[in-house]
């Protein structure tokens, strides 16, 4: 997407202050995370994380910078574009299937989600900045003047419709996790189990690092699942079983961590990791193995 002249009116910018929260509301928060992490990984689909691959997610983040939206809003985009792209083909699937030729319903899904793509990225946005409580709301005027900038052809009637069917799609739930939620928490949790750590260093250093690892989220999952495996070229039956760790926010929220306290300073980080540990009972090694692979992707060292 090319860079355009369209900005919103102001930006606001989050301004996070670690060691406010009370420990009492930070363990239930993190209880909260962890029930729901454990929970989703139970029910996850084989399919799961499709819709993170490069170019959407490329996408929703040059959304955000184009809009003046925080990061977060991003993630929670991606989230809610996911999880309605899933039930939204599910759903075509089934009414298409009753009394059509399977190869005709198919290419008819696949032209219609074609055509639709974009505004359903634009729309799970404007829906994720209505959530965000530190963002400019995305409303339909402001879609529109982007859309018009971008030179996209949509009526306002269309790119209501898009919101509405993403919200009934979804019936109308949410309130769904993102690895903001998670990388936070933890940073709030470590620094109040050990005020040394640099927690708001780490956290500048965490938000870039979560952005790299969601940009090249396929070769670093990828090379996760062949280090597991010790298999080169991984069977479909293990790739399936693999989707679990891809979808696992607790341990990306530890890894991201773990890899930013490696940046920031390598002889403290063993540290930070078993307090991570401690914290979530993750182990140190799979701590450390999720951020070696990122280490070797950032420094270009692929020799894993």
């Amino acid at each position: 997407m090319a860079p355009t002249m369209f900005s919103l009116p102001t930006k606001e910018q989050r301004n996070l202050r670690f060691g406010l929260v009370s420990f009492d509301i930070l363990t239930d928060i993190l209880s909260n995370l962890n029930k729901r992490n454990k929970s989703n990984l139970e029910n996850v689909p084989e399919y799961c994380g499709y819709l993170k691959e490069r170019r959407i997610v490329e996408c929703v983040f040059r959304l955000c910078e184009e809009l003046g939206l925080n990061p977060v809003v991003g993630y929670q985009a991606i989230e809610i574009l996911e999880r309605f792209m899933a039930k939204y083909i599910e759903d075509q699937i089934h009414s298409s299937q009753k009394g059509q030729d399977p190869k005709n319903y198919e290419d008819l899904i696949f032209q219609t989600l074609k055509k639709k793509l974009f505004l359903f990225i634009l729309s799970s946005v404007q829906i994720a900045s209505k959530l965000d409580l530190y963002s400019n709301v995305v409303n339909n005027d402001i879609a529109m003047r982007f859309l018009h900038a971008v030179n996209y052809t949509s009526s306002k009637e269309q790119l209501l419709d898009s919101e509405i069917l993403i919200l009934k799609t979804l019936n109308f739930n949410l309130n769904v996790p993102n690895p903001v939620t998670y990388v936070e928490t933890l940073l709030e949790v470590l620094g109040h189990n050990d005020a040394t750590v640099p927690v708001a260093h780490l956290h500048h250093l965490c938000v870039h690092v979560l952005q790299f690892i969601y940009l090249q989220r396929e070769t670093i999952y990828t090379s996760l699942l062949i280090s597991a495996t010790g298999c080169p070229s991984p069977s479909d039956e293990q790739r399936a079983k693999f989707v679990s760790v891809t979808e696992d926010f607790m341990l990306l929220g530890v890894g991201v961590i773990a890899v930013a306290a490696f940046i920031h300073h390598i002889s403290t980080w063993e540290k930070v990791v078993e307090e991570l540990t401690g914290i979530t009972g993750i182990s140190g090694q799979s701590i450390m193995d999720f951020a070696y692979v990122t280490l070797t992707h950032i420094t270009g060292n692929k020799s894993t």
